[in-house]
């Protein structure tokens, strides 16, 4: 049996946004493998480090936030193979968003888009088509080189108020700020926020998405709790940390289906707040979003689940069928680790993802194959790890269900789709 360490880390006493140390732990998923460090062949045997992953509130800002730091080169850096060009569904979504702010904003040949955590393009490339100047950042090297080669001009560096006051040396202000899917990812967020403020222009748009901490809790989503993810945000707690560096939430935009819920958060330095912003705020108060009891029982349906899961596998492997599972994602990586689910229960995992196939899932070791092995071995379920794109998977395995497959949706509660 591989030999798993465990690495001690200094645990967070304080908020790493207002600086409270009144934070209180609500969530504990045990020691951790980093999520994305999928395994070689010839790594199986070697050591592979495990990190606590504990989550706490802040009664002061509202945020969500898990205890414990991974040096931020570990997780984006050298264990990072996420490009975002492999979801149709994705880059759907960007482009709309793209042209919209083309149109809205009156982009042109002399204005400035930035993308902070870029990845492969995937963005920025429809900015580059209708002729408007764009910078893009992403520290991961892999990302950044394939944005490069693809006509997206991308920095590999990771963003801080220090290569802001760079960036706008070296290309003026920017009219328009994107951080999509990173605000979760940054352990400074002053010094990210800061940056931020610095290198967006007086009249400016900052458009901030990311998952929606209520859907998380209210929609059992425990597996988008990973070590790249530091927070875990309100609207409350984003319009809070705004605030700090004179920044304000401006308006709200909720896409349900995507990422299992995400808010779009709209934030400039002037203007007028919308009525639907000051209404997600509102609720959040009445919810009680912005107190430990909202957070409290979260732990009870966690481990709910993580039974129900392990019944629902456990029997049909019981009876004989043959379990895949679809998605060598991070969250794929929480749920299987946290439920306990190794190549004892699923034989192999599929991904579209060329960088993660002949890998191993981390912790568990289920080998990571093409999608095409799904109809060549029709096992009898496939266990859906990136249920987040759930409509876009079962569109792409029609075949697979024609022929009597079926799909094991794990959240908000264990469920077969035939």
């Amino acid at each position: 049996m591989r030999q798993l360490s465990r690495c001690p880390m200094p645990e967070i006493s304080s908020c790493r946004s207002c600086g409270s140390a009144e934070i209180r732990k609500f969530l504990s998923l045990g020691n951790m493998p980093l999520p994305t460090a999928l395994v070689t062949k010839e790594g199986l045997h070697q050591p592979e480090p495990r990190f606590p992953l504990d989550v706490a509130h802040c009664p002061e800002c509202s945020l969500v936030q898990i205890l414990e730091d991974v040096p931020p080169q570990q997780l984006f850096v050298d264990n990072y193979l996420y490009f975002s060009s492999f979801s149709d569904e994705l880059l759907r979504h960007s482009r709309e968003h793209a042209l919209r702010l083309i149109e809205e904003r009156r982009l042109g040949a002399n204005s400035l888009v930035v993308e902070l955590a870029s990845n492969d393009g995937y963005l920025l490339k429809n900015f580059v088509e209708a002729g408007v100047p764009v910078v893009g950042i992403d520290p991961a090297p892999g990302q950044a080189e394939a944005a490069n080669e693809a006509g997206v001009p991308t920095i590999a560096e990771f963003f801080g108020l220090e290569l802001a006051q760079r960036v706008r040396r070296e290309h003026g202000s920017a009219d328009v700020v994107i951080a999509n899917n990173v605000m979760a990812h940054i352990p400074d967020p002053n010094d990210f926020v800061e940056g931020i403020s610095h290198l967006l222009s007086d009249g400016g748009l900052l458009t901030i998405e990311n998952p929606y901490v209520r859907d998380l809790v209210e929609k059992c989503e425990f597996d988008t709790i990973y070590h790249e993810h530091f927070f875990y945000h309100s609207c409350t707690s984003i319009d809070r940390l705004m605030r700090r560096h004179g920044m304000y939430l401006m308006h709200v935009e909720y896409f349900p289906e995507l990422h299992g819920g995400t808010l779009r958060w709209h934030v400039a330095k002037r203007g007028e707040v919308s009525e639907t912003a000051r209404q997600y705020l509102e609720d959040e108060r009445e919810r009680a979003i912005t107190e430990y009891s909202y957070y409290a029982d979260f732990a009870k349906k966690v481990e709910a689940v993580r039974e129900e899961l392990r019944l629902v596998l456990g029997g049909l492997r019981a009876e004989g069928a043959r379990i895949a599972g679809y998605g060598a994602a991070a969250k794929g990586s929480t749920l299987a680790n946290y439920v306990g689910i190794g190549p004892e229960l699923v034989d192999f995992v599929v991904d579209r993802n060329v960088h993660k196939q002949g890998k191993y899932t981390p912790g568990t070791h289920i080998p990571v194959r093409p999608p095409e092995a799904l109809l060549n071995e029709q096992p009898d379920y496939v266990l859906m790890l990136t249920w987040n794109f759930r409509d876009e998977i079962l569109a792409q395995q029609q075949e697979y269900l024609k022929r009597g497959g079926r799909f094991i949706v794990p959240l908000p509660w264990p469920e077969v789709v035939a």
